[in-house]
């Protein structure tokens, strides 16, 4: 196991950041404060354009004449029903912070907007609405579609190892076998290992919130850590079990969970008004996504932008490793156009309900019934979602609910991690030890403990960021190697056709 030099020096790394961690939690604190602050002040704008740029890649490669290439060989059909594909699509790419989120970002644009905007208005909340869509919608999507088309096309189509060092094999050619080769792989664990940690930190976080208000237990980093420890044995016994019995299970649970708590919601709470939030805020999301993709606000309002719109940015980059590796593994046998549409618009409407039904919610007992939960997510965003349901018939058994779903994406999200990262560090594998499956669950839960006693959840937010920056490049670099291979492997296909047609 040791012999695998990505998963040694990997490793290595990690480890030493966990001990400087252990040692002095306050240096940890203050270093990632730093790179934080380097990195938005000078490269948000990356981030910004990145992001759109790699939505129009996605759209114009679907509509290409490349669409039709399978990923995979010609012959070869999908591997997994469409549910099954699109519950672990949802389960991998968003899952945990959704649920942390649904009701506590709408509600914290409300309470508190950029500052060209009067905060706790009907503009606050239209604009809260647009922009909680905007950050969980096509953007995040196109970031993991990049990176899983790259991945299963030159693993699936071309026969390469399903590591992202593959995908720049247009560009460097032998080389990915080596040192670059590497390096680049190592980049991807380490933009891995931080943000499923910010992830799992976000989830342990509103766990503890969900058992306080439920059973009294006190919310302290004392008890988050504890549910780390008791989550991670959960999600090692699943990642032990393997994908086909664990992982694709558990999504499904988490799906099915997750859809009855939907309708529950949609049909039990304001209905008219949640309809109407959702359509009101497809029109503002469809009619100002230009705008929105490429607004950083320079003169006015910047700093409302570089703590949600580039975090969110950073975020999706950094789990962008993860998610590739575990998307590609499920679409084997899919076509371009296929993958990018199913990918893009399926989980990107699931999400925009989502929204529309837990935002939409609280919106409407905060404007229109005069609760206060708006102010007590100031104080703690983890107690939105329990605090809405309090105004609703069967809010204990809601709020238990909302903890089984919590705990089985914080399980499935991790679970898929270590199998991801298990892959990374076995040469391409797609079935790594088991061994390295458990070192990876145990390194990754730490990593996430020590970020939440060193500087809880604004340093996993850092940390999710600091590790995003290398991989901006890595995907821009992915997108010239992917149009590069297609393009080769067209000019392949007339030749082919030519020369048949001669003789």
């Amino acid at each position: 196991m040791f012999q695998d030099k990505v998963f040694l020096t990997s490793l290595v790394i990690v480890v030493v950041f966990v001990l400087a961690g252990v040692i002095d939690p306050a240096f940890l604190d203050r270093t990632s404060a730093a790179l934080h602050g380097a990195i938005i002040a000078h490269f948000g704008w990356a981030y910004m354009l990145s992001g759109f740029f790699f939505l129009v890649f996605c759209l114009v490669l679907a509509l290409s004449r490349y669409g039709e290439i399978k990923l995979g060989r010609d012959h070869e059909k999908p591997e997994y029903t469409y549910f099954g594909w699109f519950s672990m699509l949802f389960a991998a790419g968003m899952g945990i912070g959704l649920i942390f989120w649904g009701v506590a970002e709408p509600l914290s644009h409300y309470m508190d907007p950029p500052e060209f905007i009067q905060p706790e208005t009907g503009q606050a909340a239209t604009f809260a609405m647009r922009y909680s869509f905007f950050h969980w919608g096509l953007h995040p999507w196109a970031i993991y579609i990049v990176m899983s088309l790259g991945i299963a096309y030159f693993s699936f189509r071309r026969g390469m190892p399903p590591l992202i060092s593959s995908c720049f094999y247009p560009m460097l050619g032998d080389r990915i076998y080596g040192p670059i080769g590497h390096f680049i792989d190592i980049m991807a664990v380490f933009a891995t290992i931080f943000g499923i940690a910010t992830s799992l930190g976000l989830g342990a976080i509103q766990i503890n919130s969900g058992l306080e208000h439920l059973y009294g237990l006190p919310s302290s980093t004392g008890y988050t850590l504890l549910i780390i420890l008791v989550t991670t044995l959960l999600f090692m016994v699943s990642a032990a079990v393997g994908l086909d019995k664990g992982i694709q299970t558990l999504s499904k649970t988490n799906i099915l969970l997750a859809f009855v708590l939907l309708l529950f919601m949609l049909i039990a709470g304001p209905t008219s008004y949640i309809l109407n939030v959702f359509t009101d805020t497809i029109g503002g999301y469809v009619g100002n996504v230009l705008e929105m993709s490429l607004a950083v606000n320079p003169f006015l309002g910047q700093e409302w932008y570089k703590n949600w719109t580039l975090f969110y940015w950073a975020w999706w980059i950094a789990w962008s490793p993860f998610v590739g590796i575990f998307v590609a593994r499920i679409s084997r046998g899919r076509t371009i156009r296929e993958f990018v549409s199913g990918a893009l618009l399926v989980p990107t409407l699931l999400t925009f309900v989502w929204f529309s039904v837990f935002g939409g919610a609280s919106l409407f007992l905060e404007l229109e019934q005069g609760t206060n939960i708006g102010m007590a997510v100031q104080n703690d965003v983890s107690t939105g979602l329990f605090l809405v349901f309090d105004h609703f018939p069967g809010a204990l058994i809601l709020s238990n609910a909302a903890l089984v779903l919590l705990i089985v994406f914080f399980v499935t999200s991790a679970d898929s991690a270590t199998f991801v990262l298990g892959i990374m560090t076995s040469k391409g594998s797609p079935n790594p030890s088991l061994a390295k499956k458990i070192t990876w669950g145990i390194t990754q839960s730490s990593v996430a403990a020590i970020l939440l006693v060193s500087g809880g959840l604004t340093a996993l937010q850092r940390m999710a960021i600091t590790a995003a920056l290398p991989f901006n490049f890595v995907l821009l670099f992915m997108c010239y190697n992917i149009w590069k291979a297609l393009a080769s492997e067209a000019r392949e296909s007339r030749l082919r056709q030519y020369v048949e047609t001669s003789t």
